[in-house]
């Protein structure tokens, strides 16, 4: 069940030189960044970038993540695809829990929905760490630089249903509750899709005191609190809603992202997604 696929092809610190060389070409046109994340959260900067949603199924109680968790951070400040914006997901699962270490981000219903795509993408287990890149298709971390290249550059020229989140605003009066506007352009695409928005947290750090992972000081982007399907977009229908979800208690509005995407039912294919950060 818990098959540590990304133990055949990179080590914690090769992760780091790998993702680097991945898109050296780019960085080193691009020169040097440092770990700021505005090409992902400004709404005004990525207007006009077709959007790929990598979602990490990961866990810390697995001794294979870290490195993809490293990976998945890599993409997501450095944004290395042209015209693409990386909106990344970690996603933390629940079948490690009881191998000596509980990880605090783990969620029932994440594990739910990694499930349900291995039955989507005919995979007869599951296991982690995982990457699936819209909906539809795995980054094998033991494959070389240009084929991972490849894969991303072929999702971000997919078309994609334009998404819009209004302003994300945290109520001054109760600071667990977030506020948005979600619409789409119309639906062209060949089947109905779900509407879902997820609350993520943009950096969160454990010190992992038992497990395969014991001793270690691990960090995690784009952690996923809550994923929920609020609406359907209907095959040639534009989708309008505001949304109201509640943050857990004590979470720091700064450290908050809120990412919306539209999915046809399987889960399938995403065909659309977009991030924004709360007005602060």
């Amino acid at each position: 069940m818990k098959m540590p696929r990304f133990a055949l092809g990179l080590s914690l610190t090769s992760a780091v030189v790998f993702c680097c060389l991945i898109f050296s070409n780019v960085a080193l046109s691009r020169g040097a960044r440092g770990p700021q994340t505005g090409s992902t959260t400004d709404p005004d900067k990525s207007a006009h970038a077709s959007p790929v949603l990598i979602e990490l199924f990961t866990s810390e109680g697995c001794s294979s993540c870290p490195p993809a968790d490293i990976f998945l951070q890599k993409l997501d400040t450095t944004q290395p695809v042209p015209g693409a914006q990386l909106i990344v997901l970690s996603e933390h699962v629940t079948y490690w829990d009881q191998d000596g270490w509980k990880d605090p981000n783990s969620s029932p219903s994440l594990t739910d929905r990694q499930s349900s795509y291995e039955g989507a993408l005919g995979e007869k287990t599951v296991f982690t760490p995982q990457m699936i890149v819209d909906g539809t298709q795995e980054i094998q971390l033991a494959n070389n630089p240009q084929q991972i290249k490849q894969l991303l550059q072929k999702a971000a020229a997919t078309s994609k249903v334009p998404i819009r989140i209004g302003e994300v605003t945290i109520d001054a009066a109760n600071p667990t509750t977030l506020r948005a506007h979600i619409e789409t352009d119309a639906n062209f695409e060949k089947h109905n899709a779900d509407v879902y928005v997820a609350i993520a947290l943009d950096h969160v750090e454990s010190q992992v005191l038992r497990g395969e992972n014991g001793g270690r000081h691990l960090v995690h982007v784009a952690v996923v609190q809550e994923l929920t399907k609020v609406g359907k977009l209907q095959k040639g229908k534009t989708f309008t809603q505001d949304i109201q979800l509640k943050l857990k208690p004590g979470t720091d509005p700064k450290n908050v992202r809120l990412v919306a995407l539209v999915q046809e039912s399987g889960p399938g294919k995403v065909v659309g997604a977009a991030l924004r950060k709360p007005a602060i």
